[in-house]
């Protein structure tokens, strides 16, 4: 991604020391690639920012972290969602996994 453009949404400016933030700085080895553009997967990782990934349209979405976007629980209630497929899936079912949910509006 293109670290000016990172830098105005999120605060962080890439360096050669790392992620930097006003007086604080992350080691982030590995970030700046060497076309000067940012690793997502790096930052994310580093900044523990959730990242997702829509291979079949090239989209990438990162999230702030988790302590920053007022999330202080990571128990969701029990939902059930219609798939892709049009069948019904709980959330329980997948107890045990990682789930990252993605909402979307056209709005």
């Amino acid at each position: 991604m293109d670290p000016d453009a990172f830098a105005r949404a999120t605060g962080w400016v890439a360096k050669p020391e790392g992620l930097c933030q006003g007086d604080v700085c992350v080691p982030a080895p590995g970030a700046i690639r060497p076309d000067g553009r940012l690793d997502a997967t790096v930052v994310a990782d580093r900044l523990r920012m959730p990242l997702v990934h829509d291979e079949a349209h090239g989209t990438w979405a990162l999230g702030p972290p988790a302590e920053d976007a007022g999330v202080t629980s990571v128990e969701v209630p029990d939902l059930t969602l219609p798939t892709v497929d049009g069948e019904q899936m709980s959330l329980a079912s997948m107890r045990g996994r990682r789930v990252i949910m993605v909402a979307w509006a056209s709005w």
